[in-house]
C-alpha cells in the first residue's frame, strides 16, 4: 500500500476512532458535568466511586470482542471471510451473555456491590443509584462496544462514527430530562447512558444490510475460536483489569488519605484522563483494526508507516492538552459545579500535577498493542501488568509518606515502567520486524 493511500487510510480510520471513543468519553464527561451542576459535588465522586465497575465491565469487552475484532481483521487481510464471520459470532454471543450476567447481579444483590464501591457513609446512596441503572443496561453496554469494533474493522467506521454521534446526542438530551425534569437524580445520567447506546447499537445494526458485510453469522468452523479470541484479548484486558483495580485503590487510597475534598479533586482529574483517552484510545483503536489487516497482509512498510503516524499524532495531542490545563484549570473545576474555594484550589493544583502525569501512559499503553502485533505476546502482557500495578504501591507509599505530594505518584510510577520497558526490550533482543 502506497504511502499516500495509507496515509488517508489511517485518518479515516484515526477521525472515525476518535468519535467512537467519544462514547465512553464524552458520555462520562457529559455525566459529570450535568450532574456536578444539577446535583453537586456528591454526585461528580459517585460517578468517579463507579468507575472500578465500569472499568470492569469494558475488561470483559477487551477480552471478548476487543482481542476479537483484531483476529477479524487479520482474516480479512488474509481474505478468509468464513473464520472472520465465525470470529465474529462467538465474539457477540459470548459479550451478550457476560451482559446478561451483570444484569443478574443487579437485581439480586446491588447494595452489596455497592458497599465495596464506597465506603463512606455520605457517598454510599448516590453510587447505589447511579450504579443500578448500568447494571440493568449491562448488555446494550457491551453490544455497544463490542459492535464498535467489529463494524469499524469491517469497514464501516463512518457508520460507527455517526452512530456514536447519535448516542452522545441522545445522553446529553436524556441527562437533562430524566435529571430535572422526571426528578430521577443521578439515576437519571445513568439510565440517559443505556438510552443512548440503545439507539446507537440500532444503527451500528444497519452495517449487516450492506453489501460486501463479513460480519455474518456462522456458528461452525474446523478451528474452534474462543481460545484464540481469550489468547488475542488477554494482554488487552488484563492492562484494563488492572486499571480497574487501579481506580478502586486510588479511590480508596485518595479518599483515606485527603477526605472529601481530596476524592472530588481526582474526580475531575480521571475526566482529565478521559480527554486524554480520547485520543490516546482513537490511536489504539487505528492500530488494533488497520494494523491487524497491516500485519495480515505482511505489510512491514505500511505498518511501519502506521505506528510513525500514531504516535506523533499523540504526541501533538497531548502536548496542546497539557498546555492548555495547566493555563486554565480553574475552567475545568468551575465547569463541573464546584462553587467552595477551598474544592477549586485543590482540584486546580492536583489537575496542573496529573495532567503532565499522565503523559507517559499514553505512550506506553499504545506500546503493548504494538508488542502485540509484532507477536511478543510476553512482553505485552508484561505491560499489561505492570501499566496500573506500579502505580498503585507508589500511591500507597507517597499516602503514607508524603500525601501532600501524593498526585506526584503517577508520574513516578510511570518513570519506573518506562525504565523497566526499555531493560526488558534490550535483553530480549527485540526486534520490530513482521515474519515474512
Amino acid at each position: 500500500m502506497k504511502d499516500s493511500s495509507l496515509n488517508s487510510e489511517f485518518w479515516r480510520f484515526l477521525t472515525s476512532s476518535i468519535l467512537i471513543t467519544l462514547s465512553g468519553t464524552l458520555g462520562f464527561i457529559i455525566d459529570g458535568i450535568i450532574v456536578g451542576n444539577l446535583i453537586g459535588e456528591n454526585g461528580v465522586s459517585a460517578i468517579n466511586l463507579n468507575m472500578s465497575l465500569l472499568q470492569f465491565m469494558y475488561t470483559l469487552i477487551m477480552l471478548l470482542s476487543t482481542g476479537a475484532g483484531m483476529l477479524v481483521g487479520m482474516e480479512i487481510g488474509k481474505k478468509d471471510f468464513s473464520r472472520a464471520a465465525y470470529v465474529f459470532t462467538v465474539s457477540m454471543a459470548l459479550c451478550m451473555a457476560v451482559g446478561l450476567l451483570f444484569t443478574v447481579i443487579g437485581i439480586v444483590c446491588p447494595e452489596v456491590v455497592a458497599s465495596w464501591l464506597c465506603k463512606n457513609e455520605q457517598l454510599v446512596l448516590p453510587t447505589l443509584h447511579y450504579m443500578v441503572p448500568m447494571l440493568m443496561g449491562a448488555p446494550v453496554y457491551m453490544m455497544m462496544w463490542a459492535l464498535s469494533n467489529m463494524v469499524s474493522v469491517d469497514g464501516s467506521p463512518r457508520l460507527v462514527s455517526i452512530a456514536i454521534l447519535i448516542d452522545n446526542i441522545v445522553n446529553l438530551l436524556f441527562d437533562i430530562v430524566l435529571i430535572k425534569g422526571v426528578g430521577m437524580g443521578i439515576a437519571g445520567s445513568s439510565v440517559a447512558s443505556i438510552i443512548g447506546h440503545l439507539v446507537g447499537v440500532a444503527i451500528m445494526c444497519c452495517h449487516f444490510f450492506y453489501q460486501g458485510n463479513n460480519l455474518r453469522l456462522s456458528y461452525t468452523h474446523s478451528h474452534p475460536a474462543f481460545f484464540d479470541i481469550i489468547s488475542q484479548g488477554a494482554p488487552l484486558a488484563v492492562a484494563s483489569i488492572c486499571l480497574t483495580l487501579l481506580f478502586y485503590s486510588a479511590n480508596t487510597i485518595v479518599l483515606s488519605s485527603l477526605g472529601h475534598v481530596g476524592i472530588f479533586a481526582f474526580s475531575l482529574c480521571l475526566n482529565l484522563l478521559q480527554v486524554y483517552n480520547l485520543f490516546m484510545a482513537g490511536v489504539c483503536r487505528t492500530m488494533q483494526s488497520l494494523g491487524a489487516i497491516l500485519v495480515g497482509k505482511r505489510d512491514n512498510e505500511g505498518f511501519r508507516f502506521l505506528l510513525r503516524k500514531s504516535f506523533r499524532f499523540i504526541t501533538v495531542t497531548v502536548a496542546i492538552i497539557c498546555v492548555l490545563v495547566w493555563m486554565e484549570p480553574n475552567v475545568i473545576s468551575r465547569l463541573f459545579g464546584a462553587t467552595d474555594a477551598a474544592m477549586v484550589a485543590a482540584s486546580n493544583h492536583a489537575l496542573r500535577i496529573l495532567a503532565f502525569g499522565f503523559i507517559p501512559f499514553c505512550y506506553i499503553y499504545p506500546l503493548m498493542i504494538v508488542y502485540k502485533l509484532y507477536n511478543y505476546h510476553k512482553m505485552a502482557l508484561f505491560i499489561s501488568f505492570a501499566l496500573s500495578l506500579t502505580v498503585i504501591p507508589v500511591l500507597w507509599v507517597m499516602s503514607h509518606l508524603a500525601p501532600n505530594l501524593l498526585w506526584y505518584s503517577y508520574l513516578i510510577a510511570y518513570a519506573i515502567e518506562a525504565l523497566m520497558i526499555f531493560a526488558l526490550h534490550k535483553l530480549m533482543h527485540i526486534r520490530f520486524e513482521l515474519n515474512l
